[in-house]
C-alpha cells in the first residue's frame, strides 16, 4: 500500500510539470487563455508552431517514462512492477491534467498516456499504437479522434499480456481509468464530433476555398 501511494505521489508531482505552460510563458502567453485552452501538444501547436510542439510533446514524454523505468529497473517491486507502473502513470496522468499550482487546469492526458505505453507496456504495443494512431487523424483529420483511441491502449496490453497474474483484474481497474479520464478530458470533443464541428488538424482545399468564399 505505501508502495502504491509514493507511486501515485511521485507520478502526480512529475505530472504537474506542465511542458504546455512553460513553452508558452517563453511567448509571454499562458496557453490555457488561447484556442481550446488546453495545455497540451495540439493547442501548442496550432498557437505556436511545429517547434514549440514538439518540444511540449517530448516534455510531456519524458516526465512520465522517466520515473516509470526508474520503477521498472532501478527499485525491488518484484512481480508488482507492472501495476505500480500504472499507478505511478495514473500519478502522472492526473498532475498533467489538473496541476495544483496552475488551478488544476492542464492537458487532457494523451501525451503522458502514451508514455506510460511507451514504458510499461509491451514493446509491440509502440509501433501498433503509433500507426493506429497516425491512420485515425490521416484519415479523419481529427486529433481528437487518435487520442480517443490512444486512451484504450492501456487496457488492452493489460487485458493481452497480463490475463495470467494474480493481480490481474486490480490492473485492469487501473488500466481503464486512463481510459475514463482521457473521455472525461474530451468530453467537449466527443461532443464537437457528434455534431460535425470539431477542429480539424487541417483543412482540405474544398474547404479552404469555401471558407474564402463565405
Amino acid at each position: 500500500m505505501i508502495e502504491i501511494i509514493l507511486c501515485l505521489v511521485v507520478g502526480y508531482f512529475c505530472g504537474c510539470i506542465s511542458t504546455g505552460y512553460f513553452v508558452g510563458k517563453f511567448f509571454h502567453k499562458d496557453i490555457r487563455e488561447l484556442g481550446s485552452g488546453n495545455a497540451g501538444t495540439t493547442n501548442v501547436l496550432r498557437n505556436f508552431g511545429v517547434i514549440p510542439a514538439i518540444i511540449t510533446f517530448v516534455g510531456d514524454l519524458a516526465k512520465a517514462i522517466i520515473p516509470i523505468l526508474l520503477i521498472r529497473h532501478c527499485i525491488p517491486v518484484h512481480n508488482d512492477w507492472y501495476l505500480l507502473s500504472l499507478y505511478c502513470g495514473l500519478g502522472v496522468v492526473l498532475g498533467h491534467n489538473y496541476p495544483f499550482y496552475l488551478g488544476f487546469k492542464g492537458g487532457k492526458g494523451i501525451a503522458v498516456t502514451a508514455a506510460v505505453v511507451m514504458s510499461a507496456a509491451n514493446p509491440i504495443m509502440i509501433p501498433i499504437g503509433l500507426a493506429i494512431f497516425v491512420a485515425a487523424v490521416a484519415l479523419t483529420r481529427y486529433v481528437s479522434v487518435g487520442s480517443l483511441l490512444v486512451a484504450w491502449y492501456i487496457p488492452f496490453n493489460t487485458v493481452i499480456f497480463h490475463y495470467h497474474d494474480e493481480k490481474f483484474f486490480h490492473m485492469v481497474f487501473i488500466s481503464l481509468l486512463f481510459t475514463m479520464f482521457a473521455y472525461y478530458q474530451h468530453r467537449q470533443n466527443i461532443v464537437r464530433l457528434i455534431n460535425g464541428n470539431e477542429n480539424k488538424l487541417w483543412k482540405s482545399k474544398s474547404e479552404k476555398e469555401a471558407g474564402a468564399n463565405e
